[in-house]
């Protein structure tokens, strides 16, 4: 990447704006490493698309996601920290300073950078389905749950996480329909035994959601079509949870960074820190198990610590 005109410097940058982002830049910022937070197209992340959040600790009442995020964002500022809105384009990490496109045209460079771009549920690409996103259409069972309980639910997915999903509602709700597309899951064999052995889940093999039901406001059932003899049926759910993965944002840094084979950044172990010194992630980006605000945040708070970890000890040795 080669850099024509006087670039920018700066000791921290944060590339997203989520829970992860924002507490990494509220303790880079405490730390005097005057940190640059990058919002993404997104400001504020997957949290901004959810209504309530009653997961979070200090907030007994609960809260919305985007007044959360907008917290956060205060507090990040109040602190110092440079809040801009722009899209990370490019990236070179092959020298000891580390160098950023933003937007196609802004170039900066970094001491430390910490990436905090998070992770994008999947969707069946329905129109229903977006409609009724956040009023009984979820993305993640374990956030959402508590509002559906004795109520009828349906799930769609046919992985481990779809499984775990749909047993751990079947705790809170009346009864959960689980939609599998073929004519067996792709859990492992203990996920599936669980699954079978909940019995308020009925598991309705390939079966495909078709559209998603509701009254305008909220969900009232989903349409559901069998794919061997293209019958359909409407189920009546006040909920619909879909649970066939997330896609973790990384692809600009494809070939630079270590990640899993589903695209998850890869960090040392109990640590932030990437196969690049100096290059930290946290939150959803790395994390394809819990994919918490509070498990994102507490990540965030790691990567600034260590980041000036790593200011520290290169100042030290030069």
């Amino acid at each position: 990447m080669e850099f024509k005109q006087e670039v920018e410097h700066i000791q921290c940058l944060i590339i997203g704006s989520g829970p992860a982002g924002y507490t990494a830049a509220i303790y880079a910022a405490r730390a005097d490493m005057k940190p640059v937070v990058y919002t993404g197209i997104v400001p504020g992340g997957q949290l901004t698309q959810t209504t309530e959040v009653d997961n979070f600790p200090g907030y007994p009442k609960g809260i919305t996601g985007p007044v959360m995020m907008e917290d956060l964002r205060e507090q990040a500022e109040r602190f110092g920290t440079s809040v801009r809105f722009g899209y990370v384009t490019k990236v070179d990490f092959t020298g000891t300073v580390h160098r950023v496109e933003i937007d196609g045209t802004v170039q900066v460079t970094a001491d430390t950078v910490i990436i905090a771009t998070g992770a994008t549920a999947k969707w069946l690409g329905l129109e229903s389905e977006q409609k009724y996103n956040g009023f009984g259409v979820s993305a993640c069972a374990v956030c959402d749950g508590f509002f559906f309980k004795n109520q009828e639910v349906a799930i769609v997915g046919a992985g481990d996480t779809a499984a775990e999903e749909a047993t751990y509602l079947a705790k809170l709700c009346s009864k959960v329909h689980m939609l599998v597309r073929r004519d067996e899951f792709r859990a492992s064999k203990a996920m599936v035994h669980r699954v079978m052995n909940t019995p308020n889940i009925e598991v309705h093999y390939n079966s495909e959601a078709k559209e998603v039901l509701g009254d305008g406001q909220v969900v009232t059932g989903i349409r559901v079509i069998n794919n061997k003899d293209q019958s359909e049926k409407d189920i009546e759910v006040t909920g619909f949870f879909v649970a066939i993965g997330h896609k973790p944002n990384t692809d600009l840094f494809t070939g630079v960074l270590d990640m899993d084979e589903t695209g998850y950044l890869i960090t040392k172990p109990d640590s932030t820190a990437t196969n690049i010194p100096g290059v930290f992630a946290c939150g959803d980006v790395q994390d394809n198990v819990f994919r918490q605000a509070i498990t994102a945040a507490g990540t965030g708070c790691m990567a600034a610590l260590e980041a000036e970890r790593y200011l520290a000890a290169k100042e030290g040795g030069e």
